[in-house]
């Protein structure tokens, strides 16, 4: 291999990693929903739409930075995913985990509805003058909005583990996730604890959606390709695997990017479903996930 190519291969990688950072950033959110939860969110990607056009109507109404969003974006998520898991998923009582796929598809056909009525159809975007900005770093090229959006991953994630793993809420998210009925013993409100871990998780896809304005178009149907995405990263990493889901959206970046280099970028998103159908046939629980016998 030549510098030339061993260059582009390293250039390929790295925004591969980078774009993989935010397919992480998603995973995590859906991840750990389902980790407390076992809700599948099939309205994943519409609070990342969601996100993004709170970025736009901020950015056009009062010329905020799309970064500066984010301020709005994510406690904006976290409201509505607490008070929709308390007005909606909560009734579903002990069918909560068949019944949410059908509340959350519910809940994602009325979000992209709403913004489709409130903003059109058309693809938008926000012009800001960094968007195509790149710098040398070592002989590679890298977005300027790609970095940041890949820094902003690694403090939210950061931030998560502290929580979880650093604090009393922590705990008790930890504790109903292992085990609620053992949770609501030691005197946790494991009900109030799914609504603020659904929260969470609507948070990190609405601050997706912000980190990824300034790269891409928004229009209403925007969520329904990385609703895929963060499925196809669950799945890679092992359902309910906050860490797996980490891997598993560095790999599915990764592997769309030298897709796209070596053979194709018409066929991008195949490349992570081509991984995704060869997860579950070789190892179904995931990379990082773990294998239960029933007995």
């Amino acid at each position: 291999m030549d510098p030339a190519q061993l260059t582009a291969l390293v250039q390929t990688v790295a925004q591969g990693l980078l774009t993989g950072g935010l397919y992480a950033l998603i995973g995590t959110g859906l991840s750990l929903i389902f980790g407390v939860m076992r809700v599948i969110n099939f309205a994943h990607g519409d609070f990342l739409a969601i996100g993004m056009f709170i970025t736009l109507a901020l950015f056009r109404t009062f010329n905020l930075d799309p970064y500066f969003s984010l301020l709005v974006a994510a406690p904006a998520g976290f409201a509505l995913g607490y008070v929709l898991q308390r007005l909606v998923l909560s009734r579903l009582g002990e069918r909560q985990q068949e019944g949410s796929m059908l509340a959350t598809l519910g809940i994602g056909l009325i979000i992209s509805n709403t913004l489709l009525l409130t903003f059109g159809a058309q693809p938008q975007n926000i012009n800001v003058e960094y968007a195509t900005r790149t710098f040398q770093l070592g002989g590679i090229q890298i977005s300027l909005p790609l970095l940041v959006a890949g820094l902003g991953t690694v403090a939210a994630i950061t931030g998560l583990n502290l929580l979880l793993y650093r604090t009393e809420l922590g705990r008790a998210i930890r504790a109903t996730a292992q085990n609620p009925l053992g949770a609501e013993l030691q005197g946790v409100q494991t009900s109030n604890i799914q609504a603020i871990v659904f929260g969470l998780g609507v948070a990190f896809a609405a601050v997706a959606g912000v980190l990824l304005m300034p790269l891409l178009y928004a229009f209403p149907t925007v969520g329904e390709n990385y609703t895929n995405k963060a499925f196809i990263v669950t799945v890679l990493g092992g359902l309910g695997n906050l860490p797996g889901a980490v891997v598993g959206g560095l790999v599915l970046g990764v592997i769309e990017s030298l897709g796209a280099f070596y053979v194709s970028n018409n066929y991008r998103d195949a490349y992570g479903l081509v991984a995704f159908l060869l997860v579950l046939l070789l190892r179904p629980e995931g990379l990082f996930g773990k294998t239960v016998k029933r007995v």
